[in-house]
């Protein structure tokens, strides 16, 4: 029989030993910088997988926002006739569109990583959680890409014209940039924690991100909502103060509340530490039922 002595020295051999977590609200955060070099190595599989086999590769990052744009500009400014707050409307759709593109697909593919991914973590061991921060850290390479577009055609119309007012609320971008993040990274967890049991969870979501989009504004100024009910709906979306507060910093367009931003700030720090909760649950058996 081997003496605890004996059994301590065997422990001292192994440079990590695995023991399942009783504190559900870790972070993890040691362990994702110790496994930092994964984390960058699964952000650059997604961007170089997503357009690898591609005939236009990376032109796919510019070609999508400027044909949906063109699109929007179709159906919503010249058919339906919905009004831009005076600003030209590549710009005013576009600012919409890059900052949603970015907060839905981190929220889509957020939600399936726990599904998508089952065959690697059923194979080898790493911190779970550096699987969907590797989606918000790849995804944000291309948000930047898409800001450059849109950064662009902004400053185009700074140099040329009048229609546009920048001013210092420019500063808040990053601040912006991580309340989505956070959105996305939050919910996302919450929901590939229930699309483990919940298949039919999978197809609402693609669903209801496409809804929510129109209840954000994204295709409307939220100054063109009159109705006090409606409007309060729409300001209840955490997304709503995000997109125009953009539109005030870049375009002088939108409404800029400190209020409505804090709301979504705290919105989204309540998401992600209940997304935490139930993703460090959920990870510890959900093998078993993926």
């Amino acid at each position: 029989m081997q003496t605890a002595q004996g059994l301590q020295d065997d422990q001292q051999k192994w440079l990590e030993i695995i023991r399942p977590k009783s504190n559900a609200l870790d972070f993890k955060i040691k362990d994702v910088l110790r496994y930092k070099d994964l984390l960058f190595l699964l952000v650059r599989r997604d961007f170089i997988a997503t357009y690898k086999q591609t005939i236009l590769g990376p032109l796919w990052f510019f070609l999508q926002p400027i044909l949906t744009t063109i699109m929007f500009a179709l159906v919503f400014g010249r058919i339906a006739g919905i009004p831009t707050d005076g600003i030209p409307m590549i710009l005013f759709y576009l600012s919409g569109l890059t900052l949603w593109n970015y907060f839905s697909e981190c929220l889509n593919k957020t939600a399936t990583v726990l599904k998508d991914n089952a065959e690697i973590f059923g194979k080898v061991y790493f911190p779970r959680i550096v699987m969907p921060l590797s989606i918000i850290v790849s995804n944000l390479i291309k948000l930047t890409i898409q800001l450059m577009l849109f950064l662009l055609i902004w400053a185009y119309y700074v140099i040329v014209g009048n229609v546009v007012h920048p001013n210092i609320a420019i500063l808040l971008l990053p601040v912006l940039i991580i309340i989505m993040g956070g959105l996305g990274l939050g919910f996302g967890m919450i929901i590939t924690s229930m699309t483990t049991k919940y298949r039919d969870l999978v197809f609402l979501l693609t669903f209801g991100v496409q809804l929510l989009m129109y209840a954000t504004p994204v295709i409307y100024p939220l100054s063109n909502i009159h109705n006090h009910t409606l409007k309060l709906l729409i300001m209840a979306n955490p997304m709503t103060s995000i997109i125009e507060t953009f539109r005030y910093a870049f375009l002088g367009s939108g409404q800029f509340n400190i209020l409505a931003l804090s709301y979504s700030a705290c919105f989204m720090l309540i998401a992600l530490v209940v997304g935490i909760l139930v993703f460090n649950k959920v990870e510890k058996s959900f093998m078993d039922t993926v």
